[in-house]
């Protein structure tokens, strides 16, 4: 049987974090920082369990980012994954069905950073690749993220962006994308 769960950072126990973080280090193959996991952190989670076990997850985390000359209240999405031996089941579009509810919902803006090998999948949901400079405000100032430049998508709520212009993150540590 397959329960689909939608829960605050502050609801999820122990077990179940470990069990996310878990599945997070498997499926980006020991490419998840701490910091990563702390990115995932603080906002809603979709947990996907097949008989009890987890095998697909993602969060979405309110960041402000700057376009336009407007902090836009975004939805973040961060953590997405699903196990190997789940993949292809439809399991990522689930959790990413009632994370774009989740920001349809609260945010005048939902992003994410997509791997090249996830970029299909998001655009064939609606989400749009970011055209135009990416970059940080950083502690000391605005600087160019060139090389999250291509990655970004973003899906709009309201008003379309101009989706050729500079969009700006908030300052994080690790990957500010």
């Amino acid at each position: 049987m397959t329960e689909v769960r939608t829960a605050h950072s502050a609801d999820l126990d122990a077990d179940a974090r470990k069990a996310i973080r878990m599945l997070l280090d498997a499926a980006f193959e020991g490419d998840f920082a701490d910091t990563d996991w702390d990115h995932a952190l603080g906002g809603v989670h979709v947990l996907v369990r097949e008989d009890g076990e987890l095998i697909a997850h993602g969060a979405v985390v309110q960041r402000r980012l700057l376009h336009a000359g407007r902090a836009l209240r975004t939805g973040y999405v961060e953590g997405v994954a699903v196990r190997a031996d789940q993949r292809g089941q439809g399991h990522g579009a689930r959790v990413m069905a009632e994370l774009e509810r989740v920001i349809r919902g609260g945010y005048v803006l939902g992003a994410l950073s997509a791997a090249d090998d996830a970029a299909g999948f998001y655009a064939a949901r609606g989400w749009q690749a970011w055209q135009g400079r990416t970059c940080v405000l950083s502690p000391s100032g605005m600087e160019r993220t060139p090389e999250d430049d291509g990655s970004t998508y973003v899906l709009p709520v309201g008003p379309a962006p101009d989706l050729t212009g500079v969009l700006v993150c908030d300052w994080r540590d690790g990957d500010v994308w």
